[in-house]
């Protein structure tokens, strides 16, 4: 969806690459309460540590700004996320 694809800071969530890729892929989802999730298909590998520190994002959450306008968009989120968890 065009909108929900806008450069806009709402629709910002700062990631380092391998988080972003992950991200993209739905190996990781962030919920409209700002709680990481990892996807089943990479909790029951086993591939070393890299793997293993993105395992331990599961149940963590979000460090947001102060500022609320500058934390992401939780309907975005959402909508983000109901993929995320269709592809489980």
């Amino acid at each position: 969806d065009e909108l929900l694809g806008q450069p806009v800071v709402p629709n910002g969530v700062p990631l380092s690459k391998i988080h972003h890729a992950a991200f993209d892929a739905h190996l990781i989802g962030i919920d409209p309460d700002y709680r990481l999730h990892v996807s089943e298909r990479l909790l029951t590998k086993q591939d070393g540590p890299m793997l293993e520190a993105l395992k331990r994002l599961n149940g963590g959450a979000l460090h947001l700004s102060s500022r609320a306008k500058d934390c992401p968009d939780r309907d975005r989120l959402a909508v983000r996320f109901e993929r995320f968890k269709s592809l489980v």
